[in-house]
């Protein structure tokens, strides 16, 4: 265990930095679980809705976004576990429905690389197959003639549309919806009494709403995402039952000690898969198998990131020191709040120094911008890349089924190293936003930001 570690949780104390560091970021509301000592602790703060001052409570669900894709990752999982899938074999042995737009992709991505983000399939295509048992085959059948990002195992890609196949191959296997696999295999074996799939169950708890803007404002709808994003963007939970999941990824058991998973299999979720160029936007220096790893100055550690519309949620576990967080937020830019509470936890408690915040180097070096403009394309967004006496101007636009969503980010980029600029992302509390350039093995060139490889096409 690392030095320094509190083993006691002073309860009163971070609820004060909660309610501090809420109000400064302007955050409407947050809830805290936190994993320690053997124990869970779990605090709330500020309302749930701006618009009704309904207060938050340690038993308010929130949506998880793509921490979602963590609870999939574990399902399918244990489905190898039990023989019945072979993560290393191709996905149309599992589930011969499967198909992309190049046959030669078709009949190689594996399991593992969708596990891992390595298999090319793109993240942010939406497309509602409406609300039947059917909709993930529905979906899965649709996204058979979207482009691929880049060609499996050449890169780490982040892909919801993968998770989705997960999801349909884990209903093929079980003969169940996805929403009830969940449920039978981990929900119910877990006690999670307060995680769902589904909008409807939320109504018997208290819901949170989300919220966008400095000055933060309900959002329009309260969900976006059609059922078929359950394996990758929809999982509703309490903080506290996001730490009684995570607790399970330490060694496979639940409270009582009933077996869920392998502890080889939980240990092979954590295990880096792949590195990833972008070391910054997850803080992250690679992915396992449906986790991000992280490397704290020599500390191991993993968790996820999820967003969905005003709401994002963050899971960071450290395993040496027995410590696990949930923090569950109903406001669309609190990574401000997540790093600065984040920092003091995982300092405090499990003695992990988090390296600094991404940001562009006071002196920033001299590097030829003009290979880099051009038109960058990937499905539902456009980055366009112009050069103006030696300076890059970068335009990120949502087309296709996301055109509208939300406004372009536009922004001037500042070197931080030969293909790595900073640009200043007024969406998520103007904090500096990662853009990397390089090549594929087969020497195509794209832009990465967010985790997502898009080609460059002009």
């Amino acid at each position: 265990m690392p030095n320094s570690v509190r083993t006691v949780f002073d309860h009163a104390h971070w609820r004060s930095r909660l309610d501090d560091l809420r109000a400064e970021h302007r955050v409407p509301g947050a809830s805290l679980a936190v994993l320690t000592g053997g124990e869970i602790h779990e605090l709330a703060s500020g309302i749930l809705h701006r618009g009704t001052g309904v207060e938050t409570t340690t038993d308010s669900v929130f949506q998880l976004g793509s921490i979602a894709k963590v609870y999939t990752a574990a399902l399918v999982l244990g489905l190898a576990e039990e023989g019945r899938l072979d993560l290393d074999a191709p996905v149309i042995e599992a589930l011969p429905e499967f198909a992309t737009v190049d046959p030669e992709a078709t009949r190689t991505i594996t399991a593992r690389q969708l596990l891992s983000h390595t298999g090319g399939l793109t993240c942010d295509f939406m497309e509602d197959t409406g609300r039947g048992d059917d909709c993930l085959a529905k979906y899965v059948e649709a996204a058979r003639g979207v482009a691929l990002d880049c060609p499996p195992g050449t890169a780490a890609s982040y892909s919801s549309v993968g998770y989705a196949v997960l999801g349909r191959i884990a209903e093929v296997l079980t003969g169940l919806t996805w929403d009830d696999a969940l449920r039978e295999r981990l929900i119910a074996p877990l006690g999670l009494t307060e995680t769902m799939t589904l909008p409807e169950e939320a109504l018997r708890f208290r819901v949170a709403m989300g919220h966008l803007g400095q000055d933060p404002e309900p959002t329009a709808a309260w969900d976006l995402l059609p059922r078929n994003a359950g394996p990758y963007g929809r999982v509703l939970a309490t903080a506290g039952d996001v730490v009684r999941f995570a607790r399970m990824l330490l060694d496979g058991t639940s409270a009582d000690r009933t077996r869920v998973l392998a502890e080889e299999t939980v240990t092979a979720m954590r295990r880096r898969e792949v590195e990833v160029p972008d070391k910054w936007t997850l803080g992250s220096d690679g992915w396992g198998l449906g986790l991000s790893t992280y490397d704290w100055n020599g500390v191991p550690g993993f968790g996820h990131n999820g967003s969905s519309i005003g709401q994002r949620s963050y899971l960071r576990v450290v395993p040496e020191a027995g410590l696990a967080f949930a923090l569950l937020t109903n406001h669309g830019t609190t990574d401000r709040l997540y790093n600065d509470l984040s920092r003091e936890l995982l300092g405090e408690l499990a003695g992990v120094q988090v390296p600094a915040e991404f940001a562009p180097p006071p002196s920033p070096p001299s590097v030829d911008v003009a290979p880099f403009a051009g038109i960058y394309r990937r499905e539902g967004v456009i980055i366009t890349v112009t050069e103006t006496e030696g300076t890059l101007h970068f335009v990120y636009e949502f087309a296709d089924a996301l055109e509208g969503i939300a406004p372009s980010i536009e922004a001037d980029l500042v070197p931080v190293s030969e293909n790595v600029f900073a640009g200043m992302n007024p969406m998520f509390g103007d904090d500096w936003m990662p853009v990397l350039f390089s090549k594929l093995p087969d020497g195509t060139e794209h832009c990465y930001t967010s985790m997502r490889v898009a080609p460059k096409i002009a």
